[in-house]
């Protein structure tokens, strides 16, 4: 007696379909007319169509499904396919390298994006929208700074670095004045790991206190017997 194993079988190309639909796929192959061969496709591409309904929302997710019937197939299928056919070369093509930032950040409690919206106000004409951008740019640096650091900051802190940034090019008019933000510590998610830990290990030692001081045991214990 011989036991069907998944070590013992052949690779399952597409997981998300299934053995069942790559078997059929393998025996849509050995029809020998390509009428046949077209009328299983049509029932076997309806088939993966409900097997994976969220691929109905992906933009032309007919033209997919014939071609995942095509690579199923190892590209082997014989069909008339109502999209072009692809070749097996589109699944090896490399992807591009990604190209790094190389430029050094001047300020990183700031951020590039500031930077960058620096450089797009100062491209800006229109005095009244350049000196609004300015404005939102400075509430936006303030609001980063306090992000980033336990201490507040003085809006004198925020002009001076917003022209340092921008190499004098910008600045805020004397009667303006930023936003109130709250001085709040960085999310736990994105606290730099020591800091996480400290926090643990000052709520276990907080627990540890309250437990021999009492804290933990029932006001009215009853009578022992």
């Amino acid at each position: 007696m011989t036991f069907d194993y998944n070590s013992t079988r052949s690779k399952l190309i597409l997981a998300e379909y299934g053995r069942n639909v790559q078997n059929m796929v393998a025996h849509i192959c050995t029809l020998p007319t390509k009428d046949e061969r077209n009328r299983h496709a049509l029932a076997v591409i309806d088939l993966m169509g409900f097997l994976n309904p969220h691929l109905r929302d992906v933009a032309d997710f007919k033209h997919k499904l014939w071609d995942h019937l095509q690579i199923i197939s190892d590209f082997k299928i014989d069909v008339d396919s109502p999209y072009p056919i692809p070749t097996a070369d589109v699944l090896n093509v490399k992807p591009e390298a990604l190209a790094y930032p190389q430029k050094r950040i001047r300020y990183k409690h700031y951020g590039k994006t500031v930077e960058v919206l620096i450089a797009q106000a100062k491209e800006i004409e229109d005095p009244e929208r350049k000196q609004l951008m300015v404005q939102s740019i400075a509430n936006f640096m303030k609001m980063a700074y306090v992000t980033w650091n336990k201490d507040s900051v003085t809006d004198e802190t925020i002009i001076q670095d917003l022209k340092e940034l921008s190499n004098g090019e910008l600045a805020l008019e004397d009667n303006v004045n930023l936003n109130k933000v709250d001085v709040r510590p960085a999310p736990s998610s994105i606290r730099p790991k020591g800091m996480q830990k400290n926090n643990l290990q000052n709520n276990k030692n907080r627990q540890n206190s309250n437990n021999r001081n009492g804290s933990n045991r029932p006001k009215n214990p009853g009578k022992r017997y």
